[in-house]
């Protein structure tokens, strides 16, 4: 009999919307009651299933508003299911980019890359460790390390950071992780930095880099003529040598690619245009590359500028000089003012100069024809010369363009006068007057006789 009362029981719960809340053994605590509150009812089956109820406690749980904090755990019964929930706390940061593991060289450097999103945007922290061990790992500042070190941090709607690291030794060589949090508590001391914070490792190993012996830096002159010879020689490495090139500029030079530790490259007419940064580059098995620098020098040449520039009143100039030679030159551009040169500045912020490498470009808007004409230099000058070319500027009045159409009309216009003028002075036409008499001409016949007589001598 008390089987059936209970039942019956249940029965009444579940029609009344679980307005009565029972168990068969037990009466639910208070955090149980809320739970099954929440649910509007006290777990009791819905047509013979219990996936309704349970889903509903899913969501709650997901939301993280049932239970009172995290970590916390509630024992809930729906009708014969025990349900034990645990609250774990949401992420509420995540990483789009984290660092990536790489192998250096000593001497080299390398960069790790960090982003993250969060709301509110999370703070970000880089530590280093040399071995992987959660106490071993140290907080890394910029300029740390002898200021080898820097970070670089900038945060919006998501953060980004930037580790790097220069002149590497082997004890650079460990584990660094990128931390970041946006929980409020993140720098308490009492809580947890695994709970607080996300993480994200990187693995960087330092290797001793080969021994590269190079030939010293060249310098072109006008009167060298004789062929250069640039010379490299690996003469230690732990690890087996694939092949090796040369490269300038960073740009691998045809033809030099092959399997040896000592390499030459000869350069049989140097000009300026030859000048540059040549790297002798060595490949190895489950290494790093390694390379060597040499530097051929040269004056600057100046071979592309504008000898002339025509443009109108009001219009913009646009002038250029680009060079060969190593190294990249410093740009100055002058204006020659009374046969002398004056360095350009910009007062009138009309002037705007771009300088890139071996080019520079200058820009005048709006050009004043009281002002701006003459003739502009631009210089190059490096550690071993200097070269300067001029361009000429001219600028016309608004009217040029109506020029060649004003002097057609006053050619047109003069023709017109010489015709009219020459129309008036013509003499006229005699014509004989009505008054004299008609009759025939008056005509020498002696004449006359002496030309009958010459034709019939012909005749005959």
């Amino acid at each position: 009999m008390g089987e059936e009362e209970e039942k019956r029981a249940e029965k009444e719960d579940i029609s009344s919307g679980g307005s009565k809340c029972r168990s068969r053994k037990h009466k639910p605590p208070t955090a149980r009651r809320e739970v099954l509150a929440r649910l509007g009812r006290c777990g009791g089956r819905m047509s013979g299933s219990s996936l309704p109820s349970a889903l509903a406690l899913s969501l709650l749980l997901v939301s993280g508003s049932l239970l009172p904090g995290p970590g916390a755990a509630q024992n809930v019964f729906f009708s014969d299911w025990p349900v034990t929930a645990f609250l774990l706390p949401l992420p509420l940061a995540g990483f789009v980019k984290s660092p990536m593991s790489e192998t250096k060289l000593t001497g080299d450097a390398f960069e790790l890359y960090c982003d993250v999103v969060g709301s509110p945007t999370p703070e970000i922290q880089w530590w280093y460790a040399e071995v992987n061990r959660a106490e071993s790992f140290r907080q890394l500042w910029d300029g740390a390390r002898k200021r080898r070190v820097t970070v670089n941090t900038a945060y919006g709607s998501n953060g980004v950071s930037v580790l790097r690291i220069t002149r590497l030794t082997l004890e650079d060589s460990g584990t660094y992780e990128c931390r970041a949090s946006n929980d409020p508590k993140r720098n308490d001391l009492r809580q947890n930095p695994s709970i607080t914070w996300i993480r994200a490792q990187a693995t960087i190993s330092v290797l001793q880099k080969p021994r590269i012996v190079t030939s010293e830096e060249v310098i072109l002159r006008d009167s060298l003529v004789l062929p250069v010879t640039l010379q490299c020689n690996l003469t230690s490495s732990s690890h087996t040598l694939t092949y090796s090139y040369w490269t300038k500029n960073g740009v691998e030079l045809t033809a030099t690619r092959k399997n040896a530790s000592n390499m030459e490259y000869r350069i049989n007419k140097p000009r300026a245009e030859d000048s540059g940064e040549y790297h002798c580059v060595y490949h190895f098995v489950s290494a790093p590359k390694a390379n060597a620098t040499i530097e051929v020098k040269a004056a600057p040449d100046i071979t592309g500028h504008k000898r002339s520039e025509n443009k109108n009143e009001g219009q913009d100039a646009m002038m250029y000089c680009k060079s060969v030679g190593y190294p990249h030159p410093e740009w100055i551009w002058r204006k020659k003012e009374n046969g002398m040169p004056v360095d350009i500045v910009n007062t009138s912020g009309r002037f705007f100069i771009i300088n890139k490498e071996n080019y520079t470009e200058l820009s005048i808007v709006n050009l004043q024809i009281t002002e701006d004409p003459g003739e502009y230099e631009c210089n190059a000058t490096n550690s071993i010369g200097s070269a300067s070319v001029v361009t000429i500027l001219r600028v016309r009045s608004h009217l040029a363009p109506l020029w060649p159409f004003l002097g057609i009309l006053a050619e047109i216009i003069i023709l017109v006068v010489i015709i009219v003028v020459y129309e008036k002075r013509k003499r006229p036409d005699e014509v004989p007057d009505d008054d004299e008499p008609a009759g025939p001409m008056k005509t020498n016949s002696t004449n006359n006789h002496k030309d009958k007589n010459l034709r019939q001598r012909n005749t005959n």
